[in-house]
């Protein structure tokens, strides 16, 4: 499957924000965000002026494509059943984006990063209610039981994580047992328990034109 293979510090620059896609390096001092927090390319620093709505529109879906890591053919995947559902059509794309697996082993703190944790999923280290799963995109339900492999529960990249998953912290949709090294994904969250800087809203406009 194709994948993107560039920098990923390049990606925080180019969208002016802080996307955490490195891990633990992105609270450090090493942060390139932070050393150069201006879009990248010769003229990076001279970038600026009026955006236009579309831009805006498109700046967003990029945005949240990149915190995900997806490609554009799967993000636009994402939007289209997220529309054919009840509800609203935002808040169900963000549902099923946060409960893919790559982002929930993220999000229990068993990989630094999502890109980290999609490389352990497709490595065959997590069973999902007691059944090896190694598809990033699986969509985790509500009750579903995520854990690591015995066999796995020494990887030195999983043990890191783990402790340093206090940075960030975990979400009060799931629910961890470091001591047992599994987690069980209690419920989809609420729009208001996702306090990532996502206007929704905009991309969802820029799909329906």
């Amino acid at each position: 499957m194709a994948r993107y293979t560039g920098s990923s510090c390049r990606l925080c620059r180019r969208e002016n924000l802080r996307l955490f896609l490195k891990g633990d390096r992105c609270y450090g001092d090493k942060c390139a965000f932070e050393r150069r927090a201006y879009p990248p390319g010769q003229h990076g620093q001279r970038r600026g002026g009026k955006y236009s709505d579309y831009r805006t529109q498109l700046r967003e879906k990029q945005k949240v494509k990149r915190i995900y890591g997806l490609l554009e053919n799967q993000f636009r995947g994402y939007y289209f059943r997220a529309d054919r559902q009840k509800g609203i059509t935002g808040t169900n794309l963000l549902a099923l984006l946060e409960s893919r697996l790559d982002n929930v082993v993220y999000r229990m703190g068993f990989a630094n990063s999502r890109n980290q944790a999609r490389q352990l999923v497709r490595h065959n280290h997590f069973l999902v209610n007691g059944k090896k799963v190694n598809i990033p995109s699986y969509q985790v339900k509500p009750n579903d039981l995520v854990e690591i492999k015995e066999k796995s529960r020494k990887v030195t990249s999983i043990l890191e994580a783990m402790e340093t998953v206090v940075r960030r912290g975990i979400p009060n949709w799931i629910e961890v047992d470091k001591e047992k090294f599994k987690g069980t994904f209690k419920a989809l969250p609420n729009r208001e328990d996702l306090t990532m800087p996502i206007q929704e809203q905009l991309i969802i406009e820029l799909y329906s034109k």
